[in-house]
């Protein structure tokens, strides 16, 4: 008896996930399908605004830690082609290293050429980014607000082809597209470029078109000020601040403009640990931001399809969570088969998962397709990509395991090492500071990994070829995110006594005494 009602809850949370993530395939299908029907990006076209009608505008970036890709941001925003009497340049720097020396000298460079920028250098880091941005807007003097983090370099036509969206009065904030400077750098970065390529391309695009919520993506994108006031201003209570103040703004009225073809380059993350904390923050934040903002989603007087497409959207990294569980309850689900026949067919209602198991390969495909680029040379990456992000299942458990055991976590900002090259080896910067050492969750990764072997060699035993399929794809990513954290984690060991040496020459060079490197 009690194994009989161990294995009806099995198939009940087995059926129940499969339709889940039967319905988060199908929206993303959706989505690539009414992207492919529009065609690939094209060149937006607007009215100009006249020389006499553009409105001031405060470009606001914030810094913390930046040592390697501060001067190139900061640069890159003094060559934005604006009116210098309608600029203002704000670098909101929270820096406790030799960056806030280097930020000094780089802002007084600009302001004896006449730019108008000013180095706001706070010592407390009160409410991290959110904080920053909030701090700057007192004294901001825009009626709209662009903002770039420092890994990134908006082109100098940005402002020129952005703020003429403001001209329809409910326009909260417009966003470009990310775009990546060093794409062909390893593996790593290109896999990353193929997922932001298809979250801009396919999802910020197919919200875009339908009139759906979508958000602002932290940088590369400019805000009306009086939106930001209106929606509440930056708040730290999420990891995902934009995430947050776009969704009130929604709530509020405004929308937001999306802007595929205005692509602004961004480094991508180099090192495993960078990437794979970089996604824990955006995992919790989504997460965080879907507890806080849902309930007023569906009080509001938004549309039916409005308020279940901000459900996916902001449940999204939910699709790890239901991918773990199916990956947990594999083993159960083959020894209810073969020892309840009769479980066999609502066991086969899990196979709705089958059906959206191409979806993520579908998606990928799209974005690709809409970039310009041969999404035929680049199946390969895409099931790769497919395959390795099943291996982030460990780490989005964790960060929604987070929200309850660490309240108020510390706001990680993502290591960049100033990587412009198409390709490079790991010394290019496992020399530089800024390294973190291995995350301990790899051994949680490791053991699921072994896990999901197991689970394939019993469905082997059974003839349960579905689940083979999948319980070897699940061991495979989890399998290859443990790899490849090791062996980063090796070569930034291996590269330590290089690396204290580099360090030491730019404690010199800035005259600034901090902590050595790990």
């Amino acid at each position: 008896m009690l194994t009989q009602l161990i294995f009806l809850a099995t198939a009940a949370l087995y059926v129940a996930a499969s339709t889940l993530l039967f319905v988060f395939g199908a929206n993303l299908i959706r989505f690539a399908v009414l992207v492919w029907r529009k065609g690939p990006v094209r060149r937006d076209t607007v009215e100009t605004v006249s020389e006499n009608d553009l409105p001031l505008v405060t470009v606001q970036l914030p810094i913390f830690n930046e040592l390697y890709v501060s001067q190139r941001v900061i640069e890159a925003a003094c060559a934005l082609d604006y009116p210098a009497h309608l600029l203002q340049i704000q670098v909101l720097d929270d820096s406790d290293d030799e960056t806030k020396v280097l930020v000094a000298q780089v802002v007084e460079h600009a302001r004896q050429r006449g730019i108008n920028i000013v180095h706001l250098h706070r010592t407390d880091r009160k409410g991290y980014k959110a904080g920053a941005l909030a701090d700057g807007l007192r004294t901001a003097t825009g009626e709209f607000v662009a903002i770039f983090d420092a890994d990134f370099v908006p082109p100098a036509d940005f402002l020129r082809r952005t703020v003429p969206h403001f001209a329809k009065s409910d326009i909260a904030f417009v966003q470009a597209r990310w775009g990546h400077l060093n794409r062909n750098f390893s593996w790593l970065t290109r896999l990353q470029a193929l997922a932001i390529d298809g979250h801009f391309l396919v999802e910020q695009s197919g919200r875009g078109l339908r009139g759906y919520w979508f958000n602002f993506n932290g940088t590369c994108g400019i805000w009306r000020t009086s939106a930001i006031a209106d929606a509440g201003g930056w708040t730290a209570d999420t990891l995902t601040e934009d995430l947050d103040l776009s969704y009130r703004a929604h709530l509020k009225g405004w929308r937001g403009h999306y802007l595929a073809d205005l692509i602004v380059p961004g480094e991508l993350p180099a090192h495993v640990n960078g990437f794979r904390r970089q996604q824990h923050r955006w995992a919790r934040g989504s997460m965080e931001c879907a507890v806080r903002l849902l309930p007023q989603v569906w009080r509001s007087n938004a549309s039916r399809a409005t308020k279940f497409q901000a459900s996916v959207h902001l449940l999204s990294y939910g699709i790890h969570l239901l991918l773990l569980l199916l990956t947990l309850l594999y083993p159960l689900v083959v020894l209810a088969s073969a020892r309840f026949p009769g479980f066999s067919t609502l066991f086969g209602f899990g196979y709705l998962f089958a059906l959206t198991s191409f979806a993520p390969g579908i998606f990928f495909v799209a974005g690709q397709r809409q970039a310009g680029r041969s999404w035929l040379r680049e199946l390969g990456r895409i099931g790769v990509v497919t395959v390795f992000g099943s291996g982030l299942m460990v780490n989005t458990a964790r960060a929604a395991l987070q929200i309850f055991t660490r309240p108020n976590p510390e706001f990680e900002r993502t290591a960049k090492f100033g990587i412009e090259a198409e390709t490079g080896g790991a010394a290019s910067w496992t020399e530089k500071r800024y390294q973190k050492t291995i995350d301990s969750i790899v051994f949680v990764e490791f053991a699921l990994a072994a896990y999901s072997a197991l689970s394939a060699v019993l469905a082997f035993q059974q003839r349960n070829w579905g689940i083979f399929i999948y319980a070897v794809i699940f061991g495979l990513g989890l399998f290859a995110v443990t790899v490849t954290t090791a062996l980063h984690a090796w070569a930034v060991h291996r590269h330590a006594d290089r690396r204290r040496v580099v360090v030491a020459s730019e404690q010199a060079t800035w005259q600034v005494p901090v902590p050595s490197a790990k």
